[in-house]
C-alpha cells in the first residue's frame, strides 16, 4: 500500500513549485501557506487529508468558513488556493481526480478601490515637506521626516507596490536617473519614470544619509545597498513600518488614518492619471499588471471622464 505524503509535505512541495515556476514572492507564498494550513486543520478534524478529501468535504470547509464569519472575498481566496493545490496534485499524479474542479465560489461584486483626491494627496505632500524642513528637529528626526517625504513622493510619482518601494536599491537615487528599473511580481522587471519632485526628494534624502554616515563612520545603515535601510532582517524598511508612518502623516494632515495606506496611494496614482487622460494600457504597464483585467477596476474613472467630456464638449449638450 502506497503511503501518501502528509499535508505539510504537500504544502511545501506546492509552495516550492509556485516559487520556482511562477516566481511567487514571499508575501504570496505566506498567504498560500496560511490558507492551506487552515484547510489542512479542518480536514484533520473530520478525518481527511489533501490526498483523500472529496468534493463534499471541500464544500463542508467552505461552509465552515462562512459559519466562522469569513467575508466572501476571503472565502473566494481560500477556494482559489484549493483549486491551485489540487491542480498541482493532479499534475504530480498524487491525485487521480480534482475534487475542487466543480466547486463554485461565493458571488461577489468587485468593489471600487479607495481613492484619495488630488487635494488630499497635495495636503499630505505639503505636510510631509514641512516636517522634513523643520528647523527645530533633531538630526535623526529630520532624517526620518526626509525618508517619509521621499517615500511619499516616489510612491505617488510611480504607483509602485509597497513591497517594490521599500526594497528600492540605493542606486535608484542617481541624480540623473529619469527612469528606475523595478523588479515586481514574478521577478519581472519594468521601467518606471520619475518626475522632478521625486528625484529631488530622493537626492535630498540621500544627501542626509550621507551626512549621517560622515557623523557616524561606523553606521552600517548609511552604507547599506538599500535606499531605505533598516536594521531588521530584510535590511530595508518594512511595509508595516511605512504604513504606520503614513497613517501618522495622514492624521497630521487632517485626514482620517483609516482612509490612507500605501495601496490607497497606488490607487490614487492610477486614478488620477486616468482622470487626466492617460491610456488604460499605459497605466497597466506602469502598475506592473500582467493582465489588463486587473487594471480595469479603474474603468469607472475612465467612464466618468468620458461622460464629462460629452457633457462639456458635445455641441448638443445642455448648457
Amino acid at each position: 500500500m502506497r503511503v501518501q505524503p502528509s499535508d505539510a509535505k504537500l504544502t511545501g512541495l506546492f509552495l516550492d513549485m509556485l516559487a520556482a515556476e511562477q516566481g511567487a514572492g514571499p508575501n504570496t507564498l505566506d498567504a498560500y501557506r496560511r490558507d492551506l494550513t487552515d484547510f489542512s486543520e479542518f480536514l484533520g478534524r473530520v478525518g481527511h487529508t489533501f490526498a483523500n478529501a472529496e468534493t463534499q468535504t471541500l464544500r463542508d470547509y467552505l461552509a465552515d468558513l462562512d459559519t466562522r464569519g469569513f467575508k466572501s472575498t476571503s472565502v473566494a481566496r481560500r477556494l482559489s488556493a484549493m483549486r491551485h493545490l489540487y491542480r498541482f496534485l493532479l499534475n504530480e499524479r498524487i491525485r487521480t481526480e480534482d475534487p475542487a474542479a466543480i466547486l463554485s465560489g461565493p458571488k461577489r461584486g468587485r468593489g471600487l478601490p479607495k481613492v484619495l483626491s488630488i487635494a488630499d494627496v497635495d495636503r499630505m505632500l505639503r505636510r510631509a515637506k514641512e516636517l522634513s524642513e523643520a528647523e527645530d528637529a533633531s538630526p535623526s528626526k529630520r532624517l526620518r521626516a526626509l525618508r517619509l517625504y521621499c517615500l511619499l513622493e516616489v510612491l505617488y510619482a510611480t504607483g509602485l507596490r509597497v513591497s517594490e518601494l521599500v526594497a528600492l536599491p540605493r542606486s535608484a537615487a542617481k541624480r540623473d536617473a529619469r527612469m528606475i528599473v523595478v523588479r515586481g511580481k514574478g521577478n519581472k522587471e519594468r521601467l518606471v519614470p520619475l518626475n522632478e519632485a521625486s528625484r529631488q526628494a530622493m537626492a535630498d534624502y540621500l544627501a542626509a544619509t550621507e551626512a549621517a554616515k560622515t557623523e557616524k563612520k561606523k553606521d552600517s545603515l548609511a552604507a547599506s545597498k538599500w535606499l531605505f535601510p533598516s536594521s531588521g532582517e530584510s535590511g530595508h524598511l518594512t511595509r508595516q513600518h511605512f504604513a504606520r508612518d503614513l497613517k501618522e502623516l495622514a492624521v497630521a494632515s487632517g485626514l482620517q488614518a483609516r482612509l490612507v495606506s500605501p495601496h490607497v496611494l497606488r490607487h490614487a496614482f492610477a486614478s488620477h492619471l486616468l482622470h487626466n487622460g492617460a491610456d488604460l494600457r499605459i497605466v497597466q504597464t506602469l502598475l506592473g499588471h500582467t493582465d489588463i483585467s486587473t487594471t480595469q477596476i479603474y474603468t469607472h474613472v475612465v467612464e466618468e471622464r468620458l461622460k464629462s467630456l460629452v457633457r462639456d464638449l458635445h455641441p448638443l449638450a445642455e448648457t
